[in-house]
C-alpha cells in the first residue's frame, strides 16, 4: 500500500500592519510593516522610529494594528520600537482625534504639539573616512581636504563638530560632494532625545551584605583607618542591611555621605578595595519636598459655595464659581483637589499662562507637594518626561499646568480645574491646532466622565451664558475672604488735567500725589499699561517719516533699553537711527508710551524707590518672572508697572494702590470682544489692590469718562455689564449666538493672496448661505512675515449644523487649493477665535 504524501500547509504567521501618525501636518496616517521580531511587543500607543521620504526618519505613535496591507503602495518596515510600554493611551488618542476633526488640522499636527520635545527622536548624522578610497588618485577642494583632515578610517564623527571648519550653511554640500567621491562614509545615528539624569550611588558589596561575618572582619580591618570606617558607619546607619536586603540594592547617593562630612577619597578608596561599589542611578529632576501644612478650613460662604459645587456635580454638570477678586476661590479648588485625590482619582488644575504659575504652585506644594507635577514650557524638555512620565506610572496624581498639559496621559481623571477661565491665553494661536484649552478641557474630561469647576471673577460672556441656559451651574462668592473691602475706584478725566496743566509726563498730577501717599504710608503700588517697550511710535517731526518692519505691514516699536527698534509679529530688529531715514532730520521724537517709559518716569520722579517692569521683555528667563514677584511680594520693589500680566491672579498683601494709565487703548480695538476685554482687565487689575481689611485705592486715567463701561467698572458689577452686552451680541448676531471661524489667505504676491481670497469666497457662497460668508478684508495688520493677508469669516448659526459647515469650508479650501495659480496659497482655518 503507497503511502499518501500530507498536504498540510505549513502555519504562516500572519504579517501585521501599524497606522503611524506622524507628526507632521499631513490628512492621513501611514502603513508600516510590523518585523516579525517587534509583533509580539508592539501595542496601540508605542512610539516608533518610521522612515518617510527618501532619507527623513519620525517619531510616530502606533494609532491601529491590523492584517491588511494597503492596496496602493508598497509597505515600509518600522525600523525601531522605542518602548515596551505605550507612552499614549487610547482615551489619549480618542482626545487628539476630537481636536482635529473640531479645530479642523491633522491628526499629525495634534501630535506634534501633544508630544514634548523629549519624546521624539533626534537623528545625528554622522561621518568617517571610507578605509577603501584613494586620495591620491582624486581631486579635493581646500574645504574637502580640511574637513578629509578630522576624519579616521575607525571612528565616525559628528557632523556638527565639523561645521566650524565650513560653515553650518556650507557644510552639507561639502559632505555630499566627498560622498559622491566615495571619500566618506555617512551614516544616521538615532537616539532619543530624552536622557536621565544619573547621580553617583554607593552600595556595600554583595559579598559582604550578605555574610555579616565576613562585614564584621572588613570593620575590623578598618579600625586603623578612621575615615574609611566613618564611612562605612554612616552608610550602614542608613541603610537598614537586615530588615530589608532591597534597600542595599537600591543603595544611597554619595552626595548625601559628603554632606555629612564623609571623605570623598576614603569613599573611592572603599570602592577600589571592593567593601563599597559605586555605580550610577538615574534620579527625577522635579524638586520634590514634604507638605507642609494641611488644607486651611473654609469659611462659612466657602463651605456654602463648595456644597452649592458638588450639588451642581451630582447633576453631572459643569461648574462656574463666579468669585470676585479676593473671595478665596483657590481654597476652595484646594479642597475639591483633596477629596479627589483621597478617591484615587487624578486632578488636572489649569493656568491661562506661566505667569500664574508662581504664586500657585506655591500654594499647592505646601499641601500637594510629593503628589502633584508642574507642566509649563519653561521646564526643560527633560523635566516634561520626567511629569508625563509619573503621571502614567500614578506617581502623581495633580498636575499644575498651562494649556498644553490637556495633552498628558490621564487615565482616571476625576476633576478638571480651569481657573482664570476667561482669559484669552488659553487659545492657541500659532501653530495648528489651535486649540482653546477650556473647550478642549471641557470635552476631555467628558471622556474620563470628570467633573469640570470653572473659576473667574469676570466670567467669559459664553460661559455665563450657559450658566443661564441651564447647561452649567452657577455658584457666586460675592465677599471678599476674611472681611476684606473691595476696592475704591475713582476716575481721572485726562482731557481736563491737560486743560489745567496737571499732567507730568504721562502721569495726572492725583496719580503721582496718590503714588507718594501711598509709598508714605509703607504700602505698594502697581501701575497698569498694557503695552510693553518704550514707546510704540518713533516719528520724525519734519517729515512724518515712521520706522517700519521690512518683513510685515507695522511700525517697529522703540525700546530704549536695548536702543533698538523692534518688530513684535516677526522679531525683526534694527539699531535705532539717529536721523531720519527719509529727509536727514535729526528730529526724531517718539510717540504714545509704553511700561518701559513709564518704569523711567516713575524712577525720576521716585529715585529712592526700586521699581520693577513686568512684560513679555523682562520674563523671558526661566527665573525671571519668579524673581520680579518675590521682590514684590517681599516689599523690595516699591511700584511694579506691568501689562496684563499684573491683572492675573496675583495675591500681594501690601498693595495699596492700582493705577491704569490709559484705559481708552482698551477700549477702541476693532473687536467685537473689545468692551469685555477691557471690563475684565479693568475689573482683574482693581483686584490686586487692598487685599487685607485696609480698602485699596484704584484710579483710571481716560478721555472718556462718560462712557457707560466705566460706571460698571467702577461698582464692579459684572451682572450690569453681562446684560449691557449680551443684548449687543444677540443685536449683531455674535458668539454665543454664532459659531465663528476666521480663514486667513496668505502668499508672498500681494494679487495671487487677493484673487486666492476671492475665489475661495465664492466657492463657499455656493456651499452656504452667502449671509454666513463674511470678506474677503484685509485685515489691520495686512503682511506678516513677507506674506500678505487677506480674511474670511463663516458666522455660524446655532441652528446650522457645525460638523456640515465645517465639511463645506474643507472641500471648498481643497477645491481653491487645486487650482494651479493656488498651489502654494497657505490657508489657515481658526475655528473659535478670540
Amino acid at each position: 500500500m503507497a503511502s499518501s504524501k500530507s498536504t498540510t500547509k505549513p502555519n504562516i504567521r500572519q504579517q501585521i500592519f501599524a497606522e503611524v501618525i506622524l507628526p507632521l501636518p499631513l490628512p492621513k496616517l501611514f502603513t508600516y510593516l510590523v518585523p516579525d521580531e517587534l509583533a509580539s511587543e508592539i501595542a496601540v500607543g508605542c512610539r516608533v522610529v518610521v522612515p518617510f521620504g527618501r532619507n527623513q526618519l519620525h517619531t510616530g505613535v502606533v494609532f491601529q494594528l491590523h492584517q491588511q496591507p494597503p492596496e496602493s503602495y508598497e509597505t515600509r518596515p518600522i525600523i525601531e520600537l522605542l518602548e515596551a510600554e505605550p507612552s499614549v493611551n487610547r482615551l489619549q488618542l480618542d482626545f487628539y482625534q476630537w481636536l482635529a476633526g473640531y479645530y479642523l488640522c491633522t491628526l499629525g499636527e495634534v501630535l506634534h504639539a501633544a508630544l514634548p520635545a523629549g519624546l521624539k527622536i533626534s537623528t545625528t548624522s554622522l561621518v568617517q573616512r571610507n578605509p577603501h578610497f584613494e586620495e591620491e588618485k582624486t581631486v579635493l577642494s581646500l574645504e574637502e581636504q580640511l574637513v578629509m583632515e578630522h576624519l579616521s578610517d575607525d571612528h565616525l564623527v559628528e557632523t556638527a563638530k565639523l561645521e566650524r571648519i565650513t560653515g553650518k550653511q556650507r557644510l552639507p554640500a561639502v559632505l555630499k560632494s566627498l560622498a559622491q567621491k566615495q571619500a566618506v562614509l555617512l551614516v544616521d545615528h538615532i537616539r532619543e532625545k530624552y536622557t536621565p539624569k544619573l547621580k553617583k550611588h554607593l552600595r556595600l558589596a554583595p559579598a559582604l551584605a550578605s555574610d555579616p561575618q565576613a562585614l564584621e572582619q572588613t570593620m575590623a580591618g578598618l579600625e586603623k583607618k578612621p575615615k574609611q570606617l566613618e564611612v562605612l558607619l554612616h552608610y550602614l546607619q542608613r541603610v537598614p542591611l537586615w530588615e530589608d536586603k532591597e534597600q542595599n540594592e537600591q543603595g544611597i547617593a554619595v552626595a548625601e555621605l559628603i554632606q555629612v562630612g564623609c571623605s570623598p577619597s576614603s569613599i573611592n578608596t572603599l570602592a577600589k578595595n571592593g567593601v563599597l561599589e559605586i555605580f550610577q542611578k538615574a534620579v527625577s529632576r522635579l524638586v520634590t519636598t514634604p507638605a507642609k501644612e494641611a488644607p486651611r478650613p473654609l469659611s462659612d460662604d466657602q463651605q456654602q459655595a463648595r456644597k452649592q459645587i458638588m450639588a451642581c456635580f451630582a447633576q453631572n454638570k459643569p461648574v462656574l464659581l463666579h468669585g470676585i477678586t479676593g473671595s478665596g476661590k483657590t481654597e476652595i479648588y484646594i479642597d475639591l483637589i483633596e477629596t479627589m485625590l483621597q478617591n484615587g482619582h487624578q486632578v488636572l488644575y489649569l493656568l491661562p499662562e506661566i505667569a500664574l504659575t508662581a504664586q500657585i504652585v506655591a500654594r499647592l506644594q505646601k499641601v500637594f507637594a510629593g503628589r502633584m507635577g508642574v507642566y509649563h514650557s519653561h521646564y526643560s524638555a527633560n523635566e516634561r518626561v520626567e511629569v508625563w512620565r509619573q503621571l502614567q506610572h500614578r506617581e502623581i496624581n495633580l498636575v499644575v499646568g498651562v494649556r498644553s498639559s490637556v495633552f498628558l496621559p490621564f487615565t482616571d481623571l476625576g476633576l478638571v480645574i480651569i481657573d482664570e477661565e476667561h482669559e484669552p491665553s488659553y487659545k492657541q494661536f500659532d501653530p495648528a491646532p489651535r486649540y482653546h484649552a477650556r473647550d478642549a478641557a471641557l470635552m476631555l474630561a467628558r471622556m474620563h466622565r470628570a467633573q469640570v469647576l470653572l473659576g473667574s471673577a469676570t466670567p467669559a460672556l459664553e460661559t455665563y451664558y450657559l450658566t443661564t441656559t441651564g447647561k452649567y451651574g452657577l455658584v457666586a462668592l460675592e465677599q471678599r475672604f476674611g472681611a476684606a473691602i473691595l476696592p475704591k475706584i475713582d476716575i481721572i478725566d485726562l482731557g481736563k488735567a491737560h486743560k489745567k496743566k496737571q499732567m507730568q509726563g504721562n502721569f495726572s498730577r492725583q496719580m503721582l500725589t496718590a503714588i507718594e501717599d501711598t509709598l508714605n504710608q509703607g504700602d505698594q503700588v502697581i501701575i497698569f499699561q498694557n503695552r510693553r517697550g518704550y514707546a510704540p511710535l518713533l516719528t520724525c517731526q519734519q517729515c512724518g517719516w515712521v520706522p517700519q518692519c521690512r518683513h510685515c505691514d507695522v511700525s517697529l516699536t522703540y525700546h530704549q533699553y536695548r536702543n533698538e527698534l523692534r518688530c513684535h509679529y516677526c522679531g525683526y530688529k534694527i539699531t535705532t537711527p539717529a536721523v531720519c531715514q527719509a529727509c536727514g532730520s535729526t528730529s526724531l521724537k517718539t510717540v504714545s508710551y509704553g511700561t518701559e517709559q513709564l518704569q523711567e518716569e516713575l524712577q525720576l520722579l521716585f529715585p529712592e524707590q526700586k521699581i520693577d517692569r513686568l512684560d513679555y521683555d523682562t520674563t523671558r528667563g526661566r527665573a525671571a518672572y519668579e524673581n520680579i514677584i518675590h521682590a514684590f511680594d517681599s516689599g523690595r520693589t516699591g511700584i511694579l508697572v506691568g501689562t496684563q500680566m499684573v491683572a492675573k491672579g496675583l495675591d500681594f498683601e501690601r498693595v495699596g494702590l492700582v493705577g491704569i494709565v490709559n484705559l481708552d487703548r482698551m477700549l477702541y480695538f476693532p473687536d467685537y470682544r473689545a468692551t469685555e476685554r477691557a471690563f475684565q482687565l479693568a475689573v482683574q487689575v482693581a483686584g490686586r489692590a487692598g487685599r487685607q481689611q485696609k480698602q485699596g485705592l484704584v484710579l483710571i486715567q481716560t478721555y472718556k469718562p462718560e462712557q457707560p463701561l466705566l460706571k460698571m467698572i467702577v461698582s464692579q458689577d459684572y451682572r450690569a455689564f453681562y446684560r449691557y452686552e449680551i443684548n449687543e451680541r444677540q443685536t449683531f448676531h455674535y458668539p454665543p449666538f454664532s459659531r465663528i471661524v476666521k480663514i486667513t489667505v496668505r502668499h508672498k504676491d500681494h494679487q495671487t493672496t487677493a484673487q486666492a481670497a476671492s475665489a475661495l469666497a465664492g466657492i463657499l457662497r455656493q456651499k452656504l448661505p452667502s449671509t454666513m460668508v463674511l470678506g474677503p478684508v484685509v485685515p489691520a495688520i495686512a503682511r506678516i512675515r513677507d506674506r500678505y493677508l487677506r480674511q474670511l469669516y463663516l458666522k455660524i448659526s446655532r441652528q446650522h449644523n457645525l460638523a456640515v459647515a465645517k465639511r463645506n469650508l474643507l472641500q471648498s479650501v481643497y477645491a481653491t487649493q487645486a487650482q494651479q495659480a493656488f498651489r502654494q496659497v497657505g490657508i489657515v482655518i481658526d475655528v473659535d477665535p478670540v
